[in-house]
């Protein structure tokens, strides 16, 4: 009772002094915060409630938890913002790189460097402007002390050739154990034939060092004609992938034609059909290709048919969900849904589909650091949901 007797006798100066303090300490911070109720769903495992920590987003691509528990956020038309704990979204982050903000192309996923507490490293990719067209780039970016923008920024990788085009751009980043990068880049949809070319980097999926150098053991080292960034080739455009907590390996989620989306296992020196071989069939419904097997083409280990549009791609490991613990989860656009996956090893055994009612194309799925599952919502006024 004391301290509001004190408060309550605080003269104007004191209250107005206050006053600019607080918003002082708000200026860069926009209210978007949580405004929607949660909504609570019962999974053949348990019941959840899913909320919005933040809205206000312009179609929000990829997220990266920084240390303090606050997460980047990308925006596709170019923009990113740090993203607080009680929703709260930064003004937009300076040095982000330009981008070609044209139908799918933008600014699309950001990680953080695994050293990332001691050298504030972070990686994008995004549709680069480049002369003739765009193509699909990596910068390195390091983030300011007062988390204010980058003070520093490099292009590491281009995908060539570059193409005239807005569709198909990938992309996914992902730290391998060594501290590789895998990055997954599209088919530049006219230019699908391409993924089965072994010289250029259209429809594959690239190992670079940190600084865009070549690791040794790359299999594009190895092989005649390969250009030595290449893993892995014959894809169409993934759109969701993360390391197997477990083996270590990556695995991705990938768009298809009219069904066809996959889930694959990408492994080193290996094809991986499109266009060649597939499950799905061309939008106008015509046959693509030479059918779903050709001897030297991997399977997938799981497809959709119909389409569900895979996206962000993640590995359950926490203790807030002990049911979905090891189990796959990957959101879906134009399926508007969660589909997780049980899992035998490397084989799908099971689908549960997440979410259905709430009508929303989700972006990208992540674990956050309090073991609750973070998913964006990719929309003009797009969202952060969590899931507990």
């Amino acid at each position: 009772m004391g301290c509001c007797v004190t408060f309550g006798r605080m003269n104007k100066a004191i209250l107005t002094s206050l006053a600019l303090a607080v918003w002082f300490l708000a200026g860069p911070w926009s209210d978007a915060r949580a405004q929607s109720p949660s909504r609570s769903f019962q999974t053949e495992k348990r019941s959840v409630t899913v909320e919005t920590v933040a809205k206000g987003l312009e179609n929000p691509w990829g997220m990266a938890f920084l240390p303090d528990g606050r997460m980047l956020v990308t925006e596709r038309p170019g923009r990113m913002r740090i993203v607080a704990g009680d929703g709260a979204l930064s003004a937009p982050l300076t040095g982000v790189p330009n981008v070609s903000a044209r139908n799918q192309g933008g600014l699309l996923d950001v990680v953080l460097d695994p050293d990332f507490a001691a050298n504030r490293q972070v990686y994008v990719t995004f549709a680069e402007p480049r002369a003739g067209g765009n193509g699909t780039s990596v910068a390195k970016l390091r983030l300011n002390a007062a988390s204010t923008g980058f003070d520093q920024s490099q292009v590491i990788f281009r995908q060539e050739p570059t193409y005239n085009g807005g569709h198909h751009f990938g992309s996914r980043i992902v730290f391998d154990r060594t501290g590789a990068l895998f990055v997954a880049l599209g088919d530049r949809y006219d230019l699908k034939e391409q993924a089965q070319n072994r010289a250029n980097t259209i429809g594959k999926i690239i190992r670079i060092a940190s600084d865009g150098s070549i690791p040794p053991d790359n299999p594009g080292q190895r092989r005649e004609g390969w250009l030595t960034s290449i893993w892995s080739i014959g894809h169409r455009n993934v759109q969701g992938a993360a390391l197997h907590p477990v083996t270590g390996k990556l695995w991705t989620a990938e768009h298809g034609a009219r069904g066809g989306d996959e889930i694959n296992i990408p492994e080193g020196g290996k094809n991986y059909g499109w266009p060649v071989i597939t499950y799905g069939r061309d939008y106008s419904g015509a046959k693509i290709g030479e059918g779903t097997h050709k001897a030297g083409m991997e399977q997938p280990v799981f497809y959709w048919d119909p389409s569900i549009a895979p996206s962000g791609m993640a590995f359950y490991t926490g203790d807030r969900f002990p049911e979905w613990k090891g189990n796959a989860f990957v959101g879906a656009l134009a399926g508007q849904l969660v589909a997780r996956l049980t899992l035998d090893g490397e084989k799908e055994v099971a689908e549960e589909r997440l979410f259905v009612g709430m009508g929303k194309r989700i972006r990208d799925v992540r674990q956050g650091p309090d073991g609750f599952l973070y998913l964006l919502v990719d929309a003009a006024d797009g969202e952060v949901l969590r899931v507990r």
